[in-house]
């Protein structure tokens, strides 16, 4: 079941489906024990679970009252862990699998669930980022300098956003303020020579907030591809054994005012715009930008109604060259609007919403069409029945290149005792076809349909003194798949996949040291007619976890992080294993004054070597050194 692509490329690539990487059940048990274990030594729960969130249900409740499969990240741990990336922070949660190609910058791509690379949603302050040509969403373009929050939804959501949220939603929160007036700055420098820099001021009021965040990133980065790949016609396809650079600029800046009690308005300005280096016969050089805008203004006239209005447009613009000389152009322009009523009523709450959606294409490929329009009408009633509580929704989306599509979900939660809660769930979701599968020139099927999914899961969850765990197990089955049809030389909806897993994860706080795990167990099949039938879907490993301990000692901090992956393929036909793989990463940290940190992190320290695509490097052994200055909290 090949993915699109070609983000950079002159010609479309559907081939390789990237998939998740996993490790051995037994060491996963013996490691995950750190976590779930000893909870009489536990001081107090790691995880503050009465935070709001609101991309399960696009309304506000606290992460304890979810009854979807949630993770959040918050700022603090963001700082905590020292990630060097947006992938390097998302790497190793539940459920979640990456694939990069080469080091720093270099195109990354997200499996949630076993899912395929274009079949998560990404959300940017609400607004909806990526690429209508390739389907994904640049995602190692955004600075984590800029991200004050990310929520991970897990599970079929397309009957709340429409298109893409077959594996789940990640929405990303850029920097708001924590003060009435708090400046931030930071410079670091590492490994492969790479500088970094960023500063802003945010501020709020009585009535007002604002915040401006710039940031800077560059490196030189590692060979992307691996010598060898010209002969052995996989990777990149050709020997170019150079440093492939990367760098980025990004500037967000935001703002709100509440009016009175029943009106606020809020405005948002992020771009990032990076320049990568690559290996390829093509291209090896692009310009990116990602970049949103928009606004929402609400109106809540009671404490049961609510109107929220919603504009925006982002941008994925990438331009290619070759030896420095331009040879391509894949720019996607979206327009997007919302409206959303919520309604309590009989002690639930009610939400009917419209979406509207406007994608045009620039290129100097010629598409045989350029643009469409989708509208979705969407509705979700959310209630508790004392201990039980319900989530329903249904959604209705007319496309104006395939017609219309309807899916719906509902979720169950059971608090069977005070701290445990069983929950169960049922959703259809669909993608809608990318358009190089539609209009590439010689390439394209405008026949195509979207891909559907119809998913189950159950999961148990626990809440106590000493910390929070959850286990979920589920079951997606992905029908119209995208591939190759040799009937008609062209693309078709003609594959399927049938994906089971468990997800484990939990947090607690043992003899001082804050211990975070998870654990991902994946049986992602081929489940079409073709000679793949059965075999593992590519890039997905079936085993992987992670597990993060952090400690303070006073004015000073240390703490690691394991991330483990077991054995996967790179191909459909199983013919090209991806070994597995373990890395070890190192931090420390001491706060010299109440406002200044000094941060060191050394990331894969035993210089492990492996590959996440076939004959595409990592990043060996590397350090980062970083001053940072925060107002105290």
């Amino acid at each position: 079941m090949p993915s699109t692509t070609a983000r950079a490329g002159a010609a479309k690539e559907f081939a390789v489906h990237v998939r998740s990487l996993f490790l051995r059940r037994s060491l996963l048990a013996a490691t995950l024990s750190a976590a779930v274990a000893a909870p009489a030594f536990a001081d107090e729960s790691a995880t503050d679970l009465s935070g709001v969130v609101v991309t399960a249900t696009r309304t506000a409740q606290t992460q304890d009252q979810t009854l979807a499969a949630i993770t959040v990240i918050d700022r603090a741990e963001i700082e905590r862990l020292q990630p060097s990336s947006l992938p390097d922070l998302l790497r190793g949660t539940p459920g979640m699998a990456l694939s990069n190609n080469g080091g720093p910058g270099k195109s990354t791509s997200m499996f949630l669930r076993g899912a395929e690379s274009d079949h998560v949603l990404v959300l940017v302050d609400g607004i909806k980022l990526g690429s209508a040509t390739a389907g994904s969403t640049s995602i190692q373009d955004i600075p984590v300098e800029q991200i004050e929050r990310i929520e991970i939804v897990r599970g079929p959501f397309s009957s709340l956003y429409g298109s893409e949220a077959i594996g789940g939603v990640i929405q990303i929160f850029t920097r708001r303020p924590e003060g009435s007036f708090v400046p931030s700055f930071s410079v670091g420098a590492g490994s492969y020579g790479r500088f970094t820099g960023s500063a802003g001021v945010a501020g709020r009021g009585k009535n007002g907030w604002y915040s401006l965040e710039a940031s800077h990133d560059q490196t030189r980065g590692i060979n992307a591809c691996r010598v060898g790949a010209a002969a052995a016609f996989a990777g990149c396809f050709v020997d170019q054994p150079d440093k492939d650079g990367y760098r980025n600029n990004a500037l967000s800046l935001q703002g709100g005012y509440r009016f009175n009690e029943a009106w606020d308005a809020d405005a948002r300005v992020f771009r990032a715009e990076g320049h990568n280096e690559y290996d390829g016969s093509v291209n090896n050089s692009s310009d990116t930008v990602s970049q949103i805008a928009g606004g929402r203004l609400r109106y809540r006239p009671g404490k049961d109604l609510g109107f929220t209005l919603s504009l925006g447009q982002s941008a994925d613009l990438a331009t290619n060259y070759y030896n420095n000389a331009y040879s391509s152009r894949f720019d996607t322009h979206r327009e997007l609007g919302s409206l959303q009523a919520d309604i309590g009523a009989g002690g639930g709450l009610y939400s009917l919403g419209y979406d509207w959606q406007h994608d045009k294409v620039d290129s100097n490929t010629d598409f045989e069409r350029n643009r469409r329009v989708n509208r979705g009408l969407f509705g979700q009633w959310q209630q508790s029945f004392g201990a039980h509580s319900l989530q329903a929704s249904v959604r209705r989306d007319e496309d104006s290149q395939f017609g219309g599509k309807n899916t719906g979900s509902v979720l169950w939660g059971w608090d069977f005792t005070k701290a445990l809660r069983l929950t169960a769930s049922y959703g259809t979701a669909f993608k809608t076809p990318t358009f190089n599968e539609l209009y590439y020139p010689g390439y394209g099927n405008p026949g195509l349909k979207p891909e559907s999914s119809r998913s189950v899961e159950l999961g148990l969850r626990g809440t106590h003194d000493w910390g929070h765990w959850s286990l979920n197990a589920y079951q997606n089955r992905i029908d119209h798949l995208i591939a190759y049809d040799a009937s008609i030389g062209l693309p078709g909806n003609v594959d399927r996949a049938r994906i089971r897993g468990a997800e484990l994860s939990a947090d607690t706080e043992l003899a001082g040291w804050i211990v975070r795990g998870s654990a991902t167990w994946l049986d992602p099949r081929n489940d079409g007619a073709s000679s793949s039938h059965g075999n593992i879907l590519p890039r997905r490993a079936r085993q992987s976890g992670r597990i993060d301990l952090d400690r303070r000692f006073g004015a000073f901090s240390a703490g690691g992080s394991w991330y483990v992956a077991g054995r996967r393929y790179d191909d459909l036909a199983n013919r090209h294993p991806l070994g597995g793989y373990a890395t070890t990463d190192l931090r420390v940290a001491y706060a010299f004054a109440q406002d200044w940190k000094l941060q060191l992190a050394v990331n894969n320290v035993f210089d492990k070597r492996y590959e996440t695509a076939w004959y595409y490097n990592q990043p060996g052994r590397n350090t980062m050194l970083t001053l940072r200055y925060q107002p105290a909290r």
